[in-house]
């Protein structure tokens, strides 16, 4: 999946020259929480987040003659230093750009122009519906050796089932580098055949784990 499949298009701006006052007006009526800030032709040149309004804007324990901060223009508080997203982009990549840099938001720029935004939620939502977590189903973990042809083994245990498979992950085993877990989302209540299945051939199933019962 890509950026363009997921983003905002309909972007809010605002310019350089838009007071904070406005900015905080424009969130929360529209009750979003970051806003871009272009230029005459759409180019991104900065981005203000409802965090830098209220770092900015006047404390109640402030006096009252310090509340034409809100007058001032968006250019005294806004980023300039900022991370873009272009629409082509692999979703899971830019999920990793949020983890690294622990931002809110993604402005999406093609040709030197905002066309979109990504938010964090945006993200968590996709990826909520890339494994089916949101669809009813059982989760299968499996422990296999981190070599070719462990993912098919795996998946033909589960398919000979006839179910409906959500979503497959992988991703390497903490304690041990030669595995590799293996994560299957698929679409049954009932896990125990399957997982009876999988032991069968001699895979290790981490979960679902019942106590007290044999599997």
């Amino acid at each position: 999946m890509i950026v363009e499949e997921i983003m905002k298009k309909n972007v809010i701006s605002l310019s350089k020259d838009d007071s904070l006052d406005e900015a905080i007006r424009i969130m929360n009526e529209f009750k979003i929480r970051h806003i871009p800030i272009t230029d005459s032709e759409q180019r991104l040149i900065g981005l203000v987040t409802d965090r830098d309004l209220k770092e900015a804007g006047p404390s109640i324990l402030h006096n009252c003659d310090n509340n034409n901060v809100l007058d001032q223009p968006l250019a005294s508080i806004m980023k300039t230093d900022l991370i873009t997203g272009h629409p082509l982009d692999f979703v899971e990549e830019v999920a990793a750009i949020f983890y690294e840099n622990k931002i809110g938001c993604l402005p999406v720029v093609s040709n030197n122009k905002l066309v979109g935004i990504i938010t964090e939620t945006d993200i968590f939502h996709t990826l909520v519906q890339l494994t089916g977590a949101h669809q009813p189903g059982s989760q299968f973990e499996i422990k296999v050796p981190n070599k070719q042809g462990m993912l098919v083994e795996a998946v033909s245990c589960i398919e000979k089932h006839n179910v409906n498979i959500l979503s497959v992950l992988a991703y390497p085993d903490k304690k041990n580098e030669n595995y590799k877990i293996i994560v299957i989302r698929a679409q049954t209540i009932n896990p125990i055949p399957i997982i009876t299945d999988l032991k069968r051939n001699g895979l290790e199933v981490l979960w679902p784990k019942f106590p007290g019962s044999l599997l």
